[in-house]
């Protein structure tokens, strides 16, 4: 407004010149040429040549005036919404601007900075006074400076300014004018302050790598790699921590485009020498306007160290250290695809007597035996072939690339050995094996075939006196005869309604309450009587019946839990297991969606119990998983430690349970590293964030070691052995009772 006005004068003064302008030549004509009389009128004449000249130019003036007020609102507009102010001060004229957006960051008028030229100084938080030495030195030199420090506002509140100064000085060097952008940047201090400090108190591992160097890297990191300050490893090649060719390969993934984090699992050189496993999460950051890899990690030793020990006791004997028999298959399996056309022997041996002495001398002498037993049998073998415990008394051979008279050499040579005596705490012990022999490819073209034919050639040993071998014959045919007939009945079994469900209570261990119950199968057959599952389940695998037998274990568990919670028992799952070959079917999630909604049974009341195979295809796995999940169901890995598992997987499955194998179970008192392996099991699953069922218990002993150690959940013949679900509907009330009643 006010330059506005100045213009206006200024307008009026130009015309009143012109006028004055005007008359003068008017004077000077009339004086100099009186007889003139038409120059009279030259003032008049050239007043209204110029007047269109004079109109154009006032109102070019004016626009240029309100174009120029236009862009000041702009500029003032954009300063007000930026939170930025100028401080613009001319030392030569002593003259000071301040843009009123100062008042939004200070807190204080404009105005009182004209009055008081250091109260910007004076409301410096004080701890941060120190730099403004360093920055009026460099200011003195002529540099521009940024600055940033907390300022104490008039309520209270404290704000980060940056202050960016534009120094100039003239000739002499002498300090004559000065410019200043003050900024507020306290949301993005404050979010730094957030993350630095999430950063640094994170317990995982922190860095950044750049160029093969490290950039930064967290308390929690340093002190890993064994350093006593950050100082120790920023700057350090990326190479003395971790080898050449796991830095080739995160930086080869990352020269790829669009690639998102990473995850990498490898070892670590600490300072001091050690190495310790890492597992890694890795991505593409910009760090300092530089292209870098952040690493985000944690350490895995003991988790890498447990592992190793499950995967040893999963393929090898504990007590014995023998291959066991899931190693022993997996063996047996690769010679035969191998070696088609040579013969390969399975000698099946069961100690004679063993468990007179086992019962008589205890537990402890009966070990001792055993690992003397497997010793032996390892010596007389040698590198012919693999020696493996199947569990209890009973050992496997495998004789590679044999014939039938090396064979009887070597079973001979076995009963040679053992007809000395066994030296155990100074007493001698005899123990004598039955040995039954089957040829592959004569007795059998695969690794269940051969063995139970060595099984059924070595019942026959036993028949004929034990401490002998025999050959595997068509006429040992009792037990094919029996399965041919269990075959045939199977068939029927569905049709004519002959199996049935027994029922198993799971508990707390720590206060007895029933936390679930597992289905088990039973087949009531017309002749026989009944069966166990042990005896007709691998039948059904082998026929293909399992997937229809299967289904209808799941839908009358279903079922069964239905009936169950319409008696008001709303508080458990029914537990079903779940074969490789079911599992693998394509209708199986289709059949359990459609199943849960017919009965109106919640996804939360179905757990389906199924085996470590199934991590031999993980990928297809995962995502049937994830699908059963997405149904409510729950899920456990059953007979956890005899299979495949790898925690760095189960980790990333949905899994809600693991349940540790029976045969872990039996031993946990008598055999410590039968004990450690349980405790290894429990700890892990609950560092998982899994529920640890115990199966088989059937002790006290075995109770009070497993609560020692943790286990919340167990199952066995101490509580309750598998009862039909008349007896489980009284055992149901009969707890009621005891505990005042159906929960509602």
């Amino acid at each position: 407004m006010r330059t506005h006005k100045t213009n206006y004068v200024y307008k009026w003064m130009f015309l009143f010149s012109l006028i004055v302008l005007t008359e003068i030549v008017d004077l000077i004509v009339t004086f100099l040429f009186p007889s003139l009389s038409l120059l009279k009128f030259v003032p008049l004449f050239i007043l209204i040549g110029i007047l269109p000249f004079i109109m154009i130019t006032l109102k070019e003036m004016s626009r240029k005036e309100e174009e120029l007020r236009l862009n000041k609102l702009k500029l003032k507009n954009i300063f007000d919404t930026l939170d930025i102010a100028i401080w613009s001060h001319d030392l030569k004229s002593d003259s000071l601007l301040i843009t009123p957006g100062i008042e939004k960051l200070y807190g204080y008028s404009y105005i009182d900075f004209y009055k008081d030229l250091n109260l910007w100084k004076k409301v410096i938080y004080p701890d941060d006074l120190s730099i403004l030495d360093g920055r009026a030195q460099k200011l003195a030199l002529g540099e521009t400076v940024t600055s940033e420090y907390r300022i104490i506002r008039p309520d209270g509140e404290v704000r980060w300014i940056q202050d960016r100064g534009f120094p100039t000085l003239d000739s002499k060097g002498n300090f004559v004018d000065f410019n200043s952008v003050l900024f507020d940047i306290t949301d993005r201090k404050e979010s730094e302050d957030r993350y630095r400090s999430l950063v640094e108190m994170s317990p995982d591992i922190i860095a950044v790598v750049s160029r093969e160097k490290i950039e930064y890297m967290n308390e929690a990191g340093w002190k890993l790699v064994g350093a006593s300050s950050s100082e120790e490893v920023i700057g350090e090649s990326a190479v003395k921590f971790a080898s050449s060719d796991i830095i080739n390969l995160i930086r080869k993934t990352f020269e790829r485009p669009k690639q998102g984090r990473q995850r990498f699992e490898f070892q670590v050189r600490r300072l001091d020498g050690e190495t310790i496993d890492v597992e890694m999460a890795a991505t593409s950051i910009i760090y300092e306007g530089r292209f870098a890899v952040q690493v985000v990690g944690r350490d895995i030793t003991e988790r890498k160290k447990a592992e190793k020990t499950i995967q040893y006791m999963a393929f090898y004997d504990s007590l014995t250290g023998l291959p066991n028999r899931n190693q022993f298959r997996n063996h047996l399996n690769e010679v035969l695809t191998k070696q088609i056309e040579k013969v390969q022997a399975v000698l099946f041996l069961d100690l004679d007597r063993f468990k007179i002495i086992n019962d008589t001398k205890g537990h402890t002498v009966g070990d001792f035996i055993l690992q003397k037993v497997a010793h032996r049998l390892a010596a007389t073998v040698k590198s012919e072939g693999m020696v493996s415990r199947q569990g209890g008394d009973e050992f496997i051979i495998l004789l590679e690339d044999t014939d039938k008279g090396r064979v009887t050499d070597v079973a001979q040579q076995i009963l040679s050995e053992f007809s000395k005596p066994l030296e155990v705490n100074d007493q001698e012990f005899f123990v004598t094996p039955s040995i039954g022999i089957s040829l592959y490819p004569d007795d059998g073209a695969d690794v269940e075939t051969l063995i139970k034919n060595a099984d059924t050639a070595m019942y026959q040993a036993k028949e004929r006196g034990k401490n002998n071998f025999q050959f595997y014959s068509s006429n040992l045919n009792g037990i094919s005869i029996r399965k041919m007939e269990l075959e045939n009945g199977l068939r029927k079994a569905l049709e004519k309604d002959q199996l049935i469900l027994h029922y198993q209570p799971q508990v707390s261990l720590q206060t007895g309450e029933l936390v679930g119950i597992e289905a088990l199968i039973r087949w009531e057959h017309p002749e026989h009587g009944l069966i166990p599952p042990s005896e007709f389940i691998p039948l059904a695998e082998e026929t293909g019946l399992i997937v229809l037998i299967g289904k209808w274990v799941l839908r009358e568990a279903c079922r069964q839990r239905k009936e169950w919670e319409q008696m008001g028992y709303r508080d458990f799952p029914v537990a079903v297991n779940v074969s490789v070959r079911q599992f693998e079917d394509a209708h199986l999630i289709d059949y359990i969606s459609t199943l849960l909604d017919d009965i109106g049974l919640a996804g939360n009341h179905l757990e389906l119990e199924i085996t470590e195979s199934i991590m031999q295809n993980l990928e297809n796995s995962t995502i049937i998983l994830n699908k059963l999940k997405n149904l409510g169901v729950l899920l456990s890995i059953d007979d956890f430690g005899t299979g495949y598992s790898s925690l760095s997987y189960l980790k990333h499955l949905p899994i809600d349970k693991i349940k540790i194998d029976k045969s872990f179970v039996d031993d946990i008192i008598y055999h410590s590293k039968q004990g450690i392996m349980v405790k290894t099991i429990i700890d892990m699953g609950l560092n998982l964030n899994f529920a640890v069922i115990a199966e088989g218990i059937e002790t006290n002993e075995q109770l009070d070691f497993l609560k020692e150690n943790e286990c919340k959940i167990g199952q066995g013949y101490l509580f309750s052995k598998p009862i039909p679900s008349e007896q489980m509907k009284e055992y149901l009330l009969s707890r009621n009772e005891k505990s005042g009643g159906i929960p509602s």
